[in-house]
């Protein structure tokens, strides 16, 4: 090739290269946008995603009319702090109790007479959820079934559990009248008549397991509601009823609900709502 051609066709050729160099780039970033567009979408979808599955975990574990958890996550949960206790008491010269109650709500089938099923059933969710407000974060407040609720106390001795019952119980007898209809008079006094019978029952005193446990607060219900209600009743004892005088270690005996402050029995005024400084109840 002479000369001046190949010189020609070098000048053409190195005019060219700026221009495909340009074009190459050019390429490069429109891919790494639509990369990034693309890498944006799917985590966008990831987060939706995880949004969604928790939301149906929580629907799962929560019951549709209270809102509190249901039957499925108490026993999930009971298990786990079953074993839980059972791994401190192993480990550690300092065992962890664990307390359960057995909450039986009375009253009801009259408000449904009274106000119908829907104002019934909304009442009864306000008063679940009054009843949460009562226990610690760390512990648990579930649907049993129908009119029943259980509670889980984790690091929670009889002495403790027994302030629980008591201060449960005189929230249900306090609860007021909601959900009223339009034009209705407001009475802010009026109660609904709810009462709560409690069954009381301690890992390890009354059952290593769940299923022996539960049937324990199921007889110290049957205890409370034989009792006219309104109380709380801790396990019966299978031998001796001890002396109340024999000191700490002495089995809690059954305890009857006070009418109000001043009293000398336990009122919620004698109690605390939350958890002490410690984390831990008695």
């Amino acid at each position: 090739m002479p000369t001046p051609l190949l010189l020609q066709a070098l000048a053409v050729l190195g005019a060219a290269a700026p221009a495909a160099a340009g074009v190459t780039v050019l390429r490069r970033r429109r891919a790494r946008a639509a990369s990034g567009g693309r890498e944006a979408e799917l985590l966008a979808k990831i987060a939706e995603l995880t949004a969604e599955r928790d939301e149906l975990r929580r629907t799962a574990s929560c019951d549709p009319l209270t809102g509190v958890w249901n039957y499925r996550h108490l026993q999930l949960t009971l298990d786990q702090e079953i074993e839980r206790a059972r791994r401190a008491e192993a480990s550690t010269v300092d065992p962890r109790p664990l307390s359960l109650l057995m909450v039986e709500i009375a009253g009801f089938d009259a408000l449904v007479a009274e106000h119908g099923r829907s104002r019934a059933n909304a009442m009864l969710r306000d008063l679940a959820q009054r009843l949460a407000v009562e226990i610690r974060s760390c512990d648990t407040l579930g649907r049993y079934g129908g009119e029943e609720f259980l509670v889980l106390l984790p690091d929670t001795a009889p002495d403790g559990a027994a302030q629980v019952a008591e201060r449960l119980c005189w929230t249900v007898r306090r609860h007021r009248l909601t959900d009223r209809h339009p034009g209705e008079a407001a009475d802010p006094e009026a109660r609904s008549g709810l009462t709560a019978a409690i069954g009381l029952a301690v890992l390890p005193r009354d059952g290593a397991h769940a299923a022996v446990l539960l049937r324990a607060a199921d007889r110290a219900l049957a205890e409370a509601r034989a009792a006219g209600g309104d109380c709380w009743r801790a396990v019966p004892p299978r031998g001796p009823v001890p002396d109340p005088a024999a000191g700490p270690d002495a089995s809690p005996l059954p305890g009857k609900v006070s009418s109000g402050p001043g009293e000398d029995t336990l009122t919620p005024h004698a109690t605390t709502v939350g958890p002490r400084a410690t984390g831990d109840r008695p």
